[in-house]
């Protein structure tokens, strides 16, 4: 009886966490939406990091912003929910891989699920992602980013760590 208990508890932490990143997600691209012009800038450390209000019509780091295409939002619309719902169905099932996987698996891909669906709340919503973490070293600029940007990175290393953590061989004692 203690194994449907531990795989509910294991999924309530699981999804929450997914919940509580697009919540924050949410939160902070509304505060940008309301405080911030589009195209606006507030520098925040000189020479390094600023708060921007970029509403990106592609992908990740912009990738497929320049497409013109009409199928470009469902491309992305699809290829995102799809990701997402792969995910969310192997953190539901309490066998397999991710069932008796670490905890960082689980996290990571928690983070990855919650990043996902607020990106694609705004996609569906607007078309666009809102973006407005700039960071940037003298001439060398990464492209602005947002919160779910950053929770789908996290989790993308987690489970890439917790892979190549698993294909080690067990230490010999």
């Amino acid at each position: 009886m203690d194994r449907p208990r531990s795989a509910a508890a294991s999924r309530a932490l699981a999804y929450g966490l997914a919940g509580l990143v697009f919540l924050l997600d949410r939160l902070t691209k509304y505060l940008i939406q309301q405080q911030v012009l589009a195209g606006d800038s507030y520098t925040v450390i000189p020479g390094f990091f600023s708060i921007v209000h970029n509403e990106n019509p592609g992908a990740a780091f912009s990738l497929f912003s320049a497409a013109q295409s009409e199928w470009r939002s469902f491309f992305l619309v699809g290829l995102t929910a799809g990701a997402a719902i792969l995910i969310a169905v192997l953190l539901w099932h309490p066998g397999g891989r991710v069932g008796e996987s670490r905890s960082s698996m689980r996290l990571g891909l928690s983070l990855i699920l919650g990043g996902a669906l607020g990106n694609v709340f705004d996609r569906i919503a607007s078309g666009t992602v809102t973006d407005f973490l700039d960071f940037y070293l003298g001439g060398l600029h990464w492209p602005a980013f947002n919160l779910a940007d950053c929770a789908i990175t996290v989790g993308a290393a987690l489970v890439i760590l917790d892979l190549i953590r698993s294909r080690r061989p067990a230490p010999k004692t």
